[in-house]
């Protein structure tokens, strides 16, 4: 179910920080429309450490609604709070999402032992598939292979977004938890090598901007075919470094109001991107027909 380019949803947001629900949907009904393979809400590009539980569950309304059952939606339900964590996951699940996406604990630094409980607790109390998602840069602590193949003994844990960038992260974890654990790539620059080698896809900051180019690089790499692959990607590795220019989604967000996707707000403590940083990003934008 979970496999190829899976956008990494922004959420849409006017000028004065509220959700633009409008904007929302048509960029579901955009990604169907190029191929996106499925979509996660209200993650770390949709800004799901400043939405309020209220608005948390309305963008997962909306993405649901808008995609119809044509593609998968993932909702984002992680906290560094294991209950907070725990109760978005119950309500992601009594709204029919495909799965969630759960991140490690950022901000607490838990040990090895900590993060499977946390997880563990999350699993143990839902039915809805969960992919773990270890993201040393942003949360401080990386999740080792060791934790994520006692992890993989749980049922419902299916997989995990790995964002690490290291190519032999996913060969040991694949070592250790078997074929039938789902990796997918949290690093845009790394992904298309990252499921020649064996991943199943990647959820993508990218495929915001270049959804049906990131579809086909995706599509070309799983299916082995890396010069049709690598010619793909080498039209995507620019705009994979400029949308970091800097912390996303502020590049991103900015890039899809350029496009005129969406409105122009994102919350504090994020800014909008500086002014220095435009035109390397139109004209990268212009070098993928985005613009």
């Amino acid at each position: 179910m979970f496999h190829g380019s899976i956008a990494a949803l922004v959420t849409p947001m006017t000028d004065d920080g509220r959700v633009d629900f409008t904007a929302l949907e048509n960029l579901v009904h955009w990604h169907v429309a190029e191929g996106t393979d499925a979509i996660v809400a209200a993650g770390t590009t949709g800004e799901s450490a400043t939405l309020e539980a209220d608005e948390h569950m309305r963008v997962l309304d909306c993405c649901l609604r808008a995609a119809a059952g044509r593609i998968p939606v993932i909702a984002g339900t992680g906290s560094n709070s294991t209950a907070h964590a725990l109760a978005l996951t119950r309500l992601a699940q009594a709204r029919g999402v495909a799965a969630a996406l759960v991140v490690v604990p950022y901000y607490n630094k838990p040990t090895q032992e900590g993060l499977y409980r946390h997880f563990r607790m999350i699993a143990d109390a839902v039915s809805l598939p969960l992919i773990l998602y270890n993201v040393p840069s942003r949360s401080v602590v990386d999740m080792l292979p060791e934790t994520v193949e006692r992890l993989a003994l749980i049922q419902n844990i299916i997989g995990i977004k790995e964002a690490t960038g290291k190519l032999e992260r996913l060969e040991e974890i694949r070592r250790r938890c078997g074929e039938a654990f789902l990796l997918i790539s949290g690093d845009d620059a790394t992904a298309m090598e990252f499921i020649l080698r064996g991943g199943q896809g990647v959820i993508s900051v990218t495929a915001n901007v270049a959804p049906k180019l990131m579809h086909a690089m995706c599509t070309a790499a799983h299916a082995g075919k890396r010069s049709q692959a690598e010619i793909l990607n080498q039209r995507l590795a620019t705009l994979h470094k400029h949308l970091f220019l800097e912390s996303s989604p502020i590049p991103v967000k900015w890039a899809l109001k350029e496009m005129g996707r969406i409105p122009g707000g994102i919350r504090l403590p994020l800014t909008p991107l500086a002014a220095n940083h435009h035109d390397t990003l139109r004209a990268t934008l212009r070098d993928v027909g985005a613009l």
